[in-house]
């Protein structure tokens, strides 16, 4: 018997005149009766589809509706998982969800499906984007990106509409479903702050969630995990953090990323690590990009070493955001640095006067 979330799919596609989700979904209806050995229903299925055209006057006059696809970007993954630098639970996690859906037949013949939704927490520019494109390399799926500036609408409901275009269309193929920054449409029902609108899409949300079949993985990211509904945790089968690297896994990124390199630099990974501070693995990886376009301008003229320390300069004079007070921005430069440390080391020495 088909699946029973591609019926409604269908039913759906044909009374709304999309007729290019009809096929697709009449496809995936006829492959996963086939993956089921039942050749001769997916023989049928097929045969009527080449039988039946598919033109607007098979719908009648009805509007062609919009099929959920104008919500996401399409993007072939690159990324691979032995190039990423995960921790130990986050690389136990991964290969788990890899072998259960490579071998997903395994798991159905037993009354089992494999595990298809993956929560990633951890501040920005840390690999969460990065783990999702390489689950979708290591299955050979399509990424598809959620664009939120085309799925949330303005209007009372039109979000919802659109979240229901969007997991339609999703659930008629195997892919990697992502959404980032997932606190902008899972936001905590109970915040007083939040319109009754933002609610309702926050409980459609989880609805789609829960009905999506097992072929269609979803990943949700989110730097504020603390912004989350409560409800959104438990609909996450994998909830997986990604903290902020330390020297050690900043080091250890650089000496991978300095393999790539003609040349080596004299300083050590560690070195360069400790004079970077603590920046995120994105911004370790665009430090290296950085070196290497000033040597490859530099045009045989600028070495590696001469190319570092310039950018170690640049570096130590960036813009970063304030911590602490919540606003403005700082000039990190070595003679700041200095004076916050010898203001510390004061603070230390002072005497307890007992006030």
């Amino acid at each position: 018997m088909a699946r029973s979330d591609l019926l409604v799919s269908l039913v759906r596609a044909a009374v709304a005149g999309d007729r290019a989700r009809v096929r697709a979904t009449a496809e995936a209806l006829a492959a996963d009766e086939r993956a089921k050995n039942h050749h001769l229903l997916a023989d049928r299925l097929q045969q009527a589809l080449a039988a039946v055209s598919l033109s607007n006057a098979a719908f009648g006059n009805t509007a062609t509706a919009a099929s959920g696809k104008e919500a996401i970007l399409e993007i072939t993954p690159r990324t691979r998982l032995d190039e990423l630098l995960l921790t130990l639970p986050v690389r136990e996690a991964a290969r788990q969800l890899v072998e259960e859906h490579a071998r997903a037949d395994v798991l159905r013949a037993h009354g089992l499906e494999p595990r298809h939704r993956v929560l990633l927490s951890g501040p920005p520019g840390n690999g969460k984007t990065s783990f999702a494109e390489a689950i979708a390399e290591a299955l050979a799926l399509p990424m598809f990106v959620v664009r939120y500036d085309v799925l949330v609408g303005s209007y009372l409901g039109e979000t919802n509409a659109r979240l229901r275009r969007l997991f339609d269309y999703a659930r008629t193929t195997p892919c990697i479903l992502f959404f980032d920054e997932f606190d902008a449409l899972g936001k905590e029902r109970g915040d007083i702050h939040e319109t009754g609108e933002i609610k309702r899409v926050v409980s459609f949300l989880l609805v789609q969630i829960d009905q999506l079949p097992s072929w269609t993985i979803v990943v949700a990211a989110t730097n504020h995990a603390e912004l989350l509904d409560r409800a959104v945790w438990r609909r996450f089968q994998l909830r997986l953090a990604f903290p902020a690297p330390g020297p050690a896994e900043i080091a250890a990124f650089l000496a991978k990323q300095m393999e790539r390199w003609p040349q080596r630099p004299s300083l050590s990974p560690e070195r360069i690590a400790q004079r970077l501070g603590a920046p995120s693995y994105a911004e370790a990886r665009d430090f290296c990009l950085d070196v290497r376009r000033r040597v490859v301008l530099g045009l045989g003229e600028v070495g590696v070493d001469a190319a570092l320390e310039a950018e170690l300069r640049t570096w130590e004079a960036r813009v970063r955001p304030e911590s602490g007070d919540g606003g403005g921005t700082v000039v990190s430069t070595p003679a700041r640095r200095a004076r916050r440390s010898h203001g510390k080391k004061e603070s230390e020495a002072a005497p307890d006067t007992g006030a």
